[in-house]
């Protein structure tokens, strides 16, 4: 229907000119977003830590005396000390988790082995475990006291650098497996099958053609585990004894003498090789071209020689008992009353009272603020994350934002849990900051442990978003859609399993987070990780197990929830993906 003095022209103006004042609305509320998150990460990622470095020029007065810090700490041999036992340990936990690790996932991807999936569900058990419980678990495995010590007579004397490096071990295998074993499903069937035709041995397909498919993916494990060795808290604070390294050294010079100046300069020391560690890993994931073809056939597991199939079976069994082991040593340790001299069931250590703290309600009432903390954690975590994923995946235009906001969600990474708990003291804890009102909050704890582990889920989030047709946002714009709508009611169904995924990464790690909160809690929000460190601290090594036990029954119902959800929501929303 036309109105008197209109024409189509003048119709098809007004149309134009709605659809532009349209657009020009949501350009202006994408900038808006864009900049809330990037405002976000500056404030709670980049800003703290600028503060920590400052930190570690100054003196007590707050005086800058440039590098006397760091020349007072290395003119001290026993605290310089601490840097070399890091990278040592760090070092030999790499190349034994890696080599363990590589052999377990060649077994279960290239061999006919019975039991795949127990072995498969036995090599991750270790996720759902602190490393601090692990190290208690060890301690009661093969301590002084421990079952392997008194029916062995073997002391391997685990209190020092072999415990830490065991600890690290067990702690980092899992991630180390997860990586490998991707690497090594990426083959092609058919490099194998030219060999056989050119009757090769199986050693030289090894080396010519294994290896090197793999080599990106063994790179990539090997800094994996470096980074989370030498920035680890909680194994050696339980194991470590005397043997000092620098997440230790931080604790002790913060915690122990209040020497916030020197527990900055570790700081900063310990982020230098976690800082070199992620940049190498970027830069070979950058080279990780693919072996896959279109042509690509599948590599399936066939028979070895017996001595090889049934080595690496054999291997495996040993792994998967040890890593069983520990779990029931913590369980065992958990109801008895007094290890190892009165083995005795008891339920009195799962109610107690932690020292430093106002809790007396018993295990439930930390377990419970864990719980919370990590609900919030993942789900405001998982908004976020996956918004801003989808803003830099999804949106056209802004290049130069979109890279800046790109490079400060995966600049998480390389920040050490101790150095970014110390540099939230420094920022937070200063009256003068306007937000030192989160200080001693359920909130700064929320926010620390998304800010550490905010890497992971948004490079998951933009893995999947990547899978999505960039066609489904033009189609929306033809059709005058706004972004947010196409983002709800297209985007977020769509990848609701990666969502979900998200939220179960985040939810996890928060409830076994340490380093990052050791800093940060106060009376009144205590956290379970924190109260089994306590616990051990204050010698009662049993209620301890009985909060790790805690720990470990709570993460594995979450990881059984998020499985459910996550199938129920293949089979409703991911039907088109089906034939």
């Amino acid at each position: 229907m036309e109105y008197p003095g209109q024409t189509p022209a003048n119709i098809k103006s007004i149309q134009n000119k709605t659809v532009g004042q349209r657009l020009g609305f949501e350009d202006y509320l994408r900038r808006f977003i864009f900049i809330l998150i990037a405002l976000g990460l500056l404030i709670f990622l980049i800003y703290p830590i600028f503060v920590s470095l400052r930190r570690s020029f100054e003196n007590e007065m707050g005086d800058f005396i440039g590098l006397e810090n760091y020349i007072d700490y290395f003119a001290s041999s026993t605290t310089s000390a601490s840097l070399t036992h890091s990278l040592y340990i760090s070092f030999m936990s790499m190349v034994i988790t890696v080599l363990l690790a590589f052999i377990y996932a060649y077994g279960l991807s290239r061999i006919t082995i019975p039991g795949k999936r127990v072995l498969k569900a036995i090599a991750l058990m270790p996720i759902f475990m602190p490393s601090l419980v692990q190290a208690l678990g060890l301690i009661y495995f093969c301590g002084n006291n421990g079952v392997f010590t008194r029916l062995t007579g073997i002391n391997i004397h685990i209190y020092g650098p072999t415990g830490i490096i065991l600890s690290e071990v067990y702690y980092a295998f899992p991630h180390a497996f997860i990586i490998i074993a991707a690497a090594l499903a990426l083959a092609d069937a058919r490099l194998y099958e030219a060999a056989d035709s050119l009757r090769t041995r199986g050693s030289r397909m090894f080396t010519t053609i294994t290896l090197p498919g793999a080599r990106y993916g063994l790179l990539s494990a090997c800094f994996v585990v470096f980074t989370l060795a030498i920035t680890d808290f909680g194994a050696p604070k339980v194991i470590g004894g005397n043997y000092d390294v620098l997440a230790t050294d931080i604790y002790n010079q913060v915690i122990g003498q209040q020497n916030f100046e020197m527990g900055a300069t570790i700081s900063t020391l310990l982020l230098v090789p976690a800082l070199i560690a992620f940049v190498l890993d970027r830069l070979v994931q950058r080279k990780q071209v693919a072996m896959v073809s279109t042509g690509i056939t599948p590599m399936e597991p066939k028979p070895h020689q017996p001595l090889v199939q049934w080595g690496v079976f054999a291997f495996m069994m040993f792994m998967a008992v040890f890593i069983v082991s520990i779990y029931a040593i913590v369980v065992v340790g958990a109801f008895t009353q007094y290890w190892p001299y009165d083995l005795s069931l008891t339920l009195n250590n799962f109610t107690f009272y932690v020292a430093g703290t106002q809790h007396r309600g018993g295990a439930f009432v930390v377990l419970w603020n864990s719980i919370q903390m990590a609900f919030w954690a993942a789900l405001i975590g998982t908004i976020i994350i996956f918004f801003s994923a989808y803003l830099i995946d999804k949106t056209r235009g802004m290049s130069k934002t979109r890279s800046l906001l790109y490079l400060l969600s995966i600049t998480s990474l390389a920040i050490p849990g101790m150095v970014l708990g110390l540099a939230y003291i420094f920022t937070f804890n200063n009256p003068n900051n306007p937000l030192n009102f989160l200080y001693g909050t359920m909130a700064i704890l929320v926010i620390s442990t998304i800010v550490h582990y905010y890497t992971v889920p948004f490079l998951t989030a933009t893995t999947a978003l990547k899978q999505i047709d960039p066609e489904f946002e033009s189609i929306s714009e033809s059709l005058n859609a706004p972004f947010y709508k196409t983002f709800l009611r297209v985007i977020v169904p769509v990848s609701l399993p990666a969502i979900i995924s998200i939220a179960s990464y985040l939810f996890l790690n928060a409830m076994v987070t340490l380093s990052v909160v050791v800093f940060l809690f106060v009376p009144g929000n205590e956290l379970a990780s924190l109260s089994v460190m306590l616990l051990d601290d204050a010698g009662e090594t049993a209620q301890a197990m009985a909060m790790s036990l805690l720990i470990i029954i709570v993460g594995l119902l979450a990881r059984g929830l998020f499985s459910l959800l996550t199938r129920g929501i293949e089979r409703r929303s991911q039907a088109w993906t089906k034939r």
